[in-house]
């Protein structure tokens, strides 16, 4: 087994998640297995209780685990399957660590950063080589280098690093190259501070990645090898792209950096073949058609809130040639001025999950908009259940209909807590999560795009349909096309007359791939272009 670790300097948000997920993809094609995982220095147990405006969008695996977002970007970027043994927090190390010291694991010893703390991070890498099968484990670490809690997990690794040995452990380091408009001027000056500080703590990267603006020169690249120690071929350009993300591999390939690394840690492997990766990012920059699909949402105006949602429809999107433009729309603004004005002209609605009633009415007004103007309709979680309510109030005359989570006085609840969750008293970690079997109905719409009597999705909820208001809804022509194996939970809704209104209780982004776009959004990208051409 080798191990990569992946550090950031001088300021955060540098992309390193990216980084190690496009590394991962560039060692993938060249026949390697690999595995991601995070460390995350934040003391809560995992992002599960965070706000949105915190932390993003929370990623959910099979296994239930709510992790970091950079876990979406290892599994749509690489094949592997991840679990909760991939994402640690500083609040897993340290309950295990008390819990260890109340159970008197530690024979009496005084328990410290080093080794406790350090050997529980240790110990998890172990674990992850031990169980999980694979050639290659990269970490990311996350937060900045000098961030005061960042520092167990960056000792950790720096043990880690002399026990397993130096021909078997790479340190790579994204750093900020800032440039100085008023001067016009590249500045490898916090560079060199970031990476001196972290060789203070015993760590000499091998690999200096250098996120740019511009490009960067050899005299440049020449003084960064020079202070930094490293050799003039391990300081890799990482210029932001142009166009998308997906171009990322494409670039780093281009500096030769899965070369580097294969040398570094003495792997010999063949040129990786990145044909269908190429095809792909060609599709995404050069698409044939456009269409216009508003998001309605309440976290808007926040990018990392739906990550997973805006990869999944560019996925779609490069699958059917099409140039998907998202308008993001704020739920709230709606509530305000009425749908018409901002949802006139685009050719698809989504509306994704959330918690709380702050702009429901908003997204109750998309729906209706989208259902009355036969404009296609998405929803994922909240936004399956915004469809029930917006149903039951307008087609079945239910005027008050509503769900329990934003009005328990409803004369007619049509969402509910889900039974299991009435006695629930803490919130992380206790929704119904992870990967869930669902029966599809035949002959319905959802059943022609998956081409599967049972699927497996991802779920992340305390409240679903009532099940009590299924036989009165479909009366009025509602269509219930996915159900859980026991026949008690509604997982998919759909509207048999609509041109596409289909809506789900789980969350089909979490397992959309570049070069395989998750079915149902394959379906909404598709019936969207059908409404533009239909438009034109």
């Amino acid at each position: 087994m080798k191990y990569i670790f992946v550090t950031g300097g001088v300021v955060s948000s540098l992309g390193k998640g990216l980084a190690a997920a496009s590394l991962g993809t560039l060692l993938e094609h060249r026949g390697l297995k690999v595995i991601l995982q995070k460390f995350d220095p934040y003391l809560n147990v995992d992002p599960g209780t965070m706000n949105p405006y915190e932390h993003g969008e929370v990623y959910v695996l099979d296994d239930g685990a709510e992790t970091d977002l950079d876990l979406g970007h290892y599994e749509r970027f690489t094949s592997t399957n991840l679990s909760r043994l991939n994402n640690l927090t500083s609040g897993q190390v340290y309950t295990n660590v008390l819990a260890k010291e109340r159970s008197g694991a530690y024979l009496g010893s005084t328990v410290q950063v080093i080794p406790h703390v350090t050997n529980e991070i240790k110990d998890r890498i172990r674990k992850v080589a031990r169980e999980m099968t694979g050639d290659i484990i990269i970490t990311e670490i996350g937060g900045t280098v000098g961030d005061i809690e960042g520092l167990p997990f960056l000792e950790a690794i720096r043990q880690f690093g002399q026990e397993v040995g130096p021909e078997n452990v790479l340190f790579i380091h994204t750093t900020l190259v800032i440039y100085m408009r008023a001067a016009g001027e590249l500045k490898t000056k916090p560079t060199q501070q970031s990476i001196a500080k972290l060789r203070e703590i015993g760590i000499s990267p091998g690999i200096v990645l250098c996120r740019t603006e511009l490009p960067l020169d050899q005299d440049i690249k020449d003084k960064i090898s020079l202070f930094c120690n490293v050799v003039p071929e391990a300081v890799i350009e990482a210029r932001d792209t142009k166009h998308s993300i997906y171009e990322v591999p494409l670039k780093l390939h281009e500096e030769k950096l899965d070369d580097l690394v294969c040398n570094l840690l003495h792997l010999e492997t063949p040129q990786p073949d990145l044909t269908r990766w190429r095809q792909f990012v060609h599709r995404v920059i050069n698409p044939t058609h456009h269409v216009r699909i508003a998001v309605v949402g309440k976290y808007i105006e926040l990018q990392d809130a739906y990550k997973s949602i805006y990869e999944a429809i560019v996925h779609a999107g490069a699958s059917n040639d099409v140039k998907v433009e998202v308008v993001r729309v704020d739920a709230e603004d709606i509530e305000k001025t009425g749908a018409d004005t901002y949802l006139n002209g685009v050719q698809g609605i989504l509306v994704p999950g959330g918690f709380g009633d702050r702009g429901t009415e908003g997204k109750i007004a998309a729906c209706r908009y989208a259902r009355e103007n036969n404009v296609p309709y998405f929803g994922i979680c909240l936004g399956m259940q915004i469809a029930v309510i917006e149903f039951a109030r307008n087609v079945c005359g239910w005027a008050d209909a509503n769900s329990t989570e934003f009005n328990k006085a409803t004369s007619h609840p049509v969402v509910s807590l889900l039974d299991e969750q009435r006695k629930v008293t803490q919130k992380g970690g206790s929704m119904r999560l992870g990967a869930w079997v669902t029966d599809l109905v035949p002959d319905t719409k959802t059943y022609k795009l998956y081409q599967s009597a049972t699927i497996t999705e991802r779920h992340r909820h305390r409240y679903e349909f009532n099940t009590q208001y299924k036989e009165p809804m479909e009366a009025k022509g509602l269509i219930i096309s996915g159900m859980s194996p026991d026949g008690t939970l509604t997982e998919i809704i759909e509207l048999p007359t609509h041109p596409f209104f289909m809506a789900c209780q789980f969350h089909p982004e979490l397992l959309s791939k570049p070069n395989h776009p998750h079915p149902i959004f394959y379906g909404f990208v598709k019936a969207a272009l059908r409404q533009r051409n239909a438009e034109d």
